[in-house]
Formats: structure tokens, sequence, C-alpha cells
């Protein structure tokens, strides 16, 4: 089991590889695929205006909107985002990956956004976010349009928070709710409805993702058994800190301790939002708690340019090179 704080030798390892532009397009022709694809572009990057968020800041991606897709036979890297986020709120990773040579797909979970919380505290949302992420994966390899590029072969998941066991269950780890209720303390939603009796959903699984990377995740429903199931290869990362969703940082070190082989770990000296992209000064004032890392003298920007490269690495090596 193998632990790092700073991953620099992995930065270094890739800066001599060729960087192309991120290409973007976006998705919002359809509610339940609202969201974007970045990819390989031969392009000068400029910057794609989403307007202003639900919590009040202007929000860009880095990229070409609608730039033609350059390569063929391409790896695909599918996002989950965290409970209450949005599909951009990792975009400097997508951005990242895409520089690579890699396709990038991510989509608002309908009713668990920043937007549009009508999920967000209910035992539905464990169902339907996976049944979201098959949904992407479908429509990216069957209707959309430049999904000629695609290798179906070299399918990757990248999973922040409650995105993170999203992505397990994807893989096979079967969510312990039974452990959840034993945890719960708060007289609505999940914990009512589990305290109430009602069933919780199976969330559906998917061969097709061969490998990912699970960024502090979402752990009351992860246990050593459940993770056993999952034989598809992860990288994990887990901050020292915790924060919202994730306790103290307690729960995902417990996590860790009991992921079966030998994994990939990683223990980032910071809380849970460090692993959000980078904040603009108008985002740090409008949510300055998703812009603080809990950690004196931590360099967030610093920090996703190794994260940023160890994701790109794990990548290579799982799914090959393009």
């Amino acid at each position: 089991m193998r632990y790092t704080l700073w991953a620099f030798s992995i930065m270094l390892c890739c800066l001599g590889s060729p960087l192309q532009a991120a290409g973007i397009q976006l998705l919002d022709a359809d509610p339940a695929l609202s969201g974007a694809i970045w990819y390989p572009c031969a392009a000068e990057p400029t910057h794609v205006a989403l307007g202003r968020l639900a919590v009040g800041a202007d929000f860009d991606l880095k990229g070409v909107k609608d730039c033609p897709v350059t390569g063929a036979n391409l790896p695909l890297v599918i996002y989950s985002h965290g409970r209450g986020g949005f599909f951009g709120q990792q975009h400097d990773t997508a951005e990242a990956l895409a520089d690579a040579g890699f396709i990038v797909a991510a989509i608002n979970h309908p009713g668990d956004t920043v937007s549009d919380s009508s999920k967000r505290d209910s035992l539905s949302v464990w169902g339907s976010r996976p049944t979201d992420i098959v949904r992407l994966l479908d429509f990216l390899l069957d209707d959309w349009k430049d999904g000629a590029v695609i290798d179906p072969a070299k399918v990757g998941f990248v999973g922040f928070s409650l995105g993170g066991a999203t992505g397990l269950a994807l893989m096979g780890a079967k969510p312990d709710f039974a452990r959840v209720a034993s945890l719960c303390k708060e007289t609505t939603g999940v914990c009512a409805q589990l305290h109430n009796g009602e069933a919780p959903p199976v969330p559906v699984q998917d061969a097709r993702i061969r490998a990912a990377v699970i960024v502090d995740p979402a752990p009351a429903a992860l246990t050593r058994e459940n993770l056993a199931a999952v034989k598809v290869p992860f990288q994990f990362w887990r901050s020292q800190f915790g924060g919202p969703g994730v306790g103290d940082g307690s729960g995902n070190a417990r996590v860790a301790e009991g992921l079966p082989g030998k994994p990939d770990i990683h223990i980032v000296p910071a809380g849970h939002y460090a692993f959000l992209a980078p904040c603009s000064a108008e985002l740090a004032a409008a949510v300055p708690r998703i812009c603080t890392d809990m950690s004196a003298g931590f360099d967030r920007a610093g920090f996703h340019r190794e994260f940023n490269a160890a994701v790109v690495q794990y990548f290579r090596e799982q799914l090959g090179e393009h």
C-alpha cells in the first residue's frame, strides 16, 4: 500500500508529453444529459462562458467551443460530481486529460446539483446517480456525433465525494445501508427513510468501466466487505482533514485501510474541498467554504498541477497510450 502527499515525481514524468488544447462541447438539449464533453483539439484554447451559477458567481471553462475533435481510438473518462455540485467543479482535471488525448464527459446529476436539490436528501439518489452515468456512457458510445473517435475498450471513471461512492457502486460495491442507518442521527431525509423501513435502491453496475480514480468518497456506505467486490483497478485519493459529507477524515482513512490488494492511495494534507478546481476571486467571495482548504499554507493551484498530472499518468498506465 503506497501513500503519498505530494507527487512531484509523477508530475515531472508527464511534463515531456506533447499536449493539445481542450475542445469543449456543451450538452444542454436534454435535462438528463446537461454538462460538457472535453476532447483533444488543435486550436489555441480560450474561454467558454457558462454564465452565473446558482451560488452567485460567473463561471467559465478553458478551451475551444465546438472545435473539431483531433485523433482516433481515444480513451474516454466519465466524471461524477459531489453532492450538490455540478459538472464543471473539477474542470481543470477534465482539461488536463483532454490536453493529454482523452475524451472526458461530465453531466449534472438531476436532482442533486447546486441548482436542483429535489433528490439530494433522498434514498433515490443512490439509484439515480449510477443510472445517470450509464445513460451518459450509452450516449457517448451510441449517439454522440463524434462517438466514432472513442475506443469503447478504454473507459475510465473519476468521481468526487458522493461521485466517488457512485463510481464504486458502478464497479460492484453494493452500498451498506444498514451501516448508514446505524450511524443516522437525523430524523429527516435518508435517515428517516431508512428508519421507516423504506427499501433502498440497488444501484446498476457497468462492466465497461476499466479503471477509476476515486476522490474522497462519501464513506458511510463503504465497508471492507462491499469494497472486496470491486475488481476494477482504481487510484484512491483522500483528504487528511475531511469536510462536509465525509466527516473529519477518519471515515476515508477507514475505507483506505480496508481496500483489497495493493491499492494506489494518496493522502492530501488539506480538507475535502481542496480537490475542487482552484477558485476565482469572485467564487471565493461568493462561496468561501468551498475555497477553504483547512490547512495553513496549502497551495491548491500547485496541488492541482500535481493531482492532474497523477490522474493523467494513472489512466495512461491503466487504459494504455492512444
